[in-house]
């Protein structure tokens, strides 16, 4: 299997100047782990539930006024999307992140999370039923 069959392709994001509280609100609406932040049209970085939590609500930063450039992750960690699911998460561990970008000629065309890993890793292990 292909991470481009792995990927979320729906890149959720949000500006660079917006506050802490209102990307975790963004992210619980949505039901979602992490969010693209942009700057210009660019790529800047990525906000995940990890950051709110240790970088922001844990120091008792006031997520009403701090923005996500504070405690974004970047650069955003990517993977070209010709590699396999194992190589993502063997990168994962190497970097300790929970989500890489997946680029195709250079332009980010997806997000992969270790979740997405981790179901597939599993569908891969589980007995296969049917006739042999």
């Amino acid at each position: 299997m292909s991470l481009a069959q792995l990927m979320n392709r729906d890149l959720k994001k949000i500006p660079l100047g917006t506050t802490i509280q209102e990307a975790a609100r963004i992210m619980g609406i949505q039901r979602i782990g992490s969010l693209l932040v942009e700057k210009d049209g660019h790529w800047v970085g990525i906000l995940t539930e990890s950051d709110i939590v240790r970088k922001a609500a844990a120091k008792g930063m006031d997520l009403k006024r701090e923005t996500v450039e504070a405690i974004i992750s970047k650069p955003i960690i990517t993977i070209e999307i010709g590699r396999t699911p194992q190589d993502a998460f063997d990168m994962m561990g190497e970097v300790s992140v929970r989500h890489l970008g997946v680029i195709d000629h250079g332009k980010m065309v997806g997000l992969l999370s270790v979740r997405d890993l981790l179901i597939h890793f599993k569908k891969q292990s589980e007995p296969r039923m049917g006739v042999d």
